[in-house]
């Protein structure tokens, strides 16, 4: 089958946690993987963005399919059902409110931390990020979404050793969101998506 441009959004996935690893201010391109594809769903009314574009969903089937790095099992059926899904983008939402806290702190005096907090437990010291020449709010923002970014790569990479290389996709927060963007703009189920409470096909 004949590679399309989009089968290599995967390379743009491992850059940024590459470049993000080099230099804290890096992070600041994750909100592309926010926006599109909300942007996307809310436009297209569709799911295009999770079905050819998301490079994290490319990652985890290049590491778990072409490496085998996957146990390629059927996720259980809890992380497929309603209210994993809906309650897991809340408390993900809720972590990320409280990184927009953070930040806000900081802009109005609070001292920077230099540290990124993985699996919402776990600080990391980044003592070697250059974040002198940016106002303290900005980088503040970075470490806290690199966090949100790396916690998340970290789980997708778990479930695809555990599960099914692309087992991320079936309760991943913005695929949570964008499916539910398209059911308030169509009235029903998304354009291209086989979701529908269930997991997708190619994950399932």
């Amino acid at each position: 089958m004949k590679k399309r441009w989009y089968d290599y959004l995967w390379i743009a996935e491992l850059l940024y946690l590459t470049l993000g690893l080099c230099n804290i201010l890096f992070a600041w391109m994750g909100m592309l993987f926010f926006v599109i594809p909300l942007l996307v769903a809310v436009i297209g009314g569709s799911k295009a963005y999770c079905n050819r574009y998301c490079g994290r969903g490319q990652l985890f089937g290049v590491l778990g399919g072409k490496l085998k790095l996957s146990r390629n099992v059927p996720p259980p059926k809890f992380l497929r059902s309603r209210w994993f899904r809906y309650g897991f983008m809340t408390f993900f939402m809720a972590m990320f409110g409280l990184m927009l806290f953070s930040t806000y702190q900081v802009f109005t005096g609070a001292p920077l931390r230099q540290t990124v907090t993985l699996l919402w437990m776990f600080k990391l010291p980044w003592q070697w990020a250059e974040v002198g020449m940016v106002a303290p709010w900005i980088a503040q923002f970075a470490f806290g979404f690199f966090g949100v970014m790396l916690t998340s790569t970290v789980l997708g990479l778990a479930t695809m050793v555990l599960f099914r290389p692309r087992s991320w996709c079936v309760y991943c927060p913005m695929g949570t969101m964008t499916q539910g963007i398209c059911k308030l703009k169509q009235g029903k189920e998304c354009v291209g998506c086989g979701r529908t409470g269930k997991e997708d096909s190619r994950i399932a």
